[in-house]
């Protein structure tokens, strides 16, 4: 596909990366030439310096050839400008990242009017993604396919792990759950996993099952989960605006520290039921004033990611709940990965990740599309979901009797509202869902996971 997009922030260079590695025609459009400069030299793309909302620099990127035009600079207004412009020039589809919580109420009418394909907001996909690890906090990470039914979670081996030093085969036996182990992460390594495969402390494990089945295995582990009560929070920005709207109901006292008046006042004024403090959350003696030590989790929203691990770094070192820390930089993963934070969570990824998604779903009319991708082990291991078509190549044969790649496993079924765990006996049928994870990044089609 010929993709343009408008703004080379930090969403913006992640999706020329990752769109850019899957095959597309790439273009990129901001008014710095050293943006233009730095992202055209790194990954290879086309790049246009000027005003993305004008329709001669659209011209110039080829937006009468597009067939995707994506805005995600810093302004919701210019990104809407943009794709109104493009849509009218080139016809192409029109994607507009939206970040101000005003515009949240009113985002099916803007993708309405506006013929937009789709209306991506970092901060409350970010938000979601919280919730999600809050009200199962065993899990590191959760992703949901089958629409909620099947779900990818991810969680950490501590040092009294009942399954250290047993295999992946053993622990199969021993607990005869109907789940599915997918992949571990140790240090910079990532394994497929299979029957050999021997657990050690500090391993990151992703397993596939229903939300039933995953709660029962946990449960046999003996795996730490409690529910989570309350949760104190570090920064009132528009990620916590969000994650106050999605946990209203949930039964989780929320307390908020923000050192700017005017967004306390507004969170207050909005939010009656949840606690807000006016101050410094880096300040060591406000932090335990307010309870650090006993919370059930930690969340660090602040926009420094310096500031946001080491207040994880300290929480963790005096209390016991749940870590959830915002990161916006990936450049120094490696690093993160090694200070044991739990939950990590990236705005700029999930957004890339959600485009990528959409972009594989359109460009491929074979036997089954990808309909769902989650990138587990980030740049290692992608999941994808697949409703599996007629003529697809995986249908209607045995599994064991299929000719798959290596690192290719098939994690879930989904068929008449139930799931299925695999075995190779079973036969993919037309209509089923199917997860599937790989190291082969960039997975477009069912086909292209068999020999």
């Amino acid at each position: 596909m010929k993709i343009i997009i408008v703004g080379c922030g930090r969403v913006g260079q992640t999706l020329a990366e990752k769109l850019n590695s899957d095959g597309n025609d790439v273009t990129v459009i901001d008014m710095s030439s050293s943006k233009i400069n730095e992202v055209t030299a790194k990954y290879d793309v086309m790049g246009v310096v000027g005003n993305g909302a004008t329709y001669t620099v659209q011209r110039e990127a080829g937006v009468d050839k597009a067939d995707l035009f994506i805005a995600v600079t810093n302004s919701d207004e210019l990104n809407l400008l943009c794709c109104v412009i493009a849509k009218k020039e080139g016809g192409c589809a029109t994607i507009a990242r939206l970040k101000n919580p005003e515009y949240s109420e009113v985002t099916p009418y803007l993708k309405d009017e506006l013929g937009l394909a789709m209306v991506i907001n970092p901060e409350y996909a970010a938000a979601e993604e919280i919730a999600r690890v809050l009200r199962f906090p065993s899990a590191l990470l959760i992703e949901p396919f089958a629409k909620g039914k099947v779900e990818l979670i991810k969680f950490k081996l501590g040092k009294e792990s009942e399954i250290n030093n047993l295999s992946v085969k053993e622990v199969a036996m021993k607990y005869r759950s109907d789940i599915l182990i997918c992949t571990i992460e140790r240090g910079d390594e990532a394994y497929i996993a299979n029957g050999d495969f021997v657990f050690r402390e500090k391993d990151v494990v992703s397993i596939v099952a229903s939300p039933k089945n995953a709660n029962a295995f946990f449960k046999k582990i003996h795996y730490k989960g409690n529910s989570i009560k309350d949760a104190l929070i570090v920064g009132g920005g528009t990620i916590t605006h969000y994650l106050c709207k999605i946990l209203g109901r949930s039964g989780i006292s929320l307390k908020i520290i923000e050192k700017d008046l005017a967004t306390c006042e507004e969170l207050s004024a909005q939010w009656e039921k949840i606690s807000v403090i006016h101050g410094n959350g880096t300040r060591k003696d406000l932090l335990l004033e307010e309870g650090v030590e006993q919370v059930d989790a930690f969340v660090a929203l602040s926009d420094q990611d310096e500031e946001n691990i080491l207040l994880s770094l300290f929480a963790k070192e005096v209390g016991k709940g749940k870590l959830v820390t915002r990161i916006n930089r990936t450049d120094y993963d490696s690093v993160i990965n090694r200070l044991d934070l739990d939950t990590t969570i990236c705005p700029k990824n999930i957004t890339a990740d959600i485009i990528v998604r959409y972009v594989r779903a359109k460009q491929n009319t074979g036997g089954s599309n990808v309909e769902t991708m989650y990138n587990i082990i980030q740049g290692k291991v992608e999941a994808s979901e697949f409703i599996v078509k007629e003529n697809s190549a995986i249908a209607g044969v045995p599994l064991k009797q299929l000719q798959f790649k290596e690192n290719v496993l098939i994690a879930s079924i989904f068929r008449n509202r139930t799931v299925l765990i695999p075995h190779g006996d079973d036969v993919i049928q037309a209509g089923d869902t199917v997860v599937i994870v790989t190291k082969q990044l960039g997975l477009q089609d069912v086909r292209d996971v068999l020999r």
